[in-house]
């Protein structure tokens, strides 16, 4: 992590432990197919209904080009979350580039449905 100041606007951010969590299961939404990459796609994916949880980079710059996404989550009741790098989430992406937003889709009898729900429930907590 770099020393900067994370733009407040992020908010909810998940600490360093949750960050880990959402990385991993990030990849294995990747694996699964059931993972949508950019701000477009995870709008698509909100105005659609089939978004399980939205995941954002906190170092976009500017960070106003995906905050449409927290409005759309809560307008859709899914929980969103921002980790502190997009070059991170590129990664868990399984793309070379950064990524500074993501979707994790629904799937009916998803081998990763238990692993969602624990963390919806953990980012759920965040925005209390």
């Amino acid at each position: 992590m770099t020393g900067e100041a994370v733009n407040p606007k992020a908010y909810p951010l998940a600490d360093a432990q949750l960050t880990i969590t959402i990385m991993d299961l990030v990849q294995q939404a990747a694996n699964y197919k059931q993972l949508k990459k950019g701000a477009n796609e995870a709008t698509k994916t909100l105005n659609r209904g089939i978004s399980e949880f939205v995941v954002m980079a906190a170092d976009t710059e500017p960070l106003e080009i995906l905050l449409h996404l927290p409005l759309l989550a809560e307008d859709k009741n899914v929980p969103y979350v921002f980790i502190p790098s997009k070059q991170a989430l590129g990664r868990a992406c399984g793309v070379t580039r950064p990524v500074i937003a993501c979707s994790v889709t629904s799937n009916e009898g998803s081998q990763l449905r238990t692993q969602i729900l624990q963390l919806k429930d953990a980012i759920e907590k965040l925005l209390i």
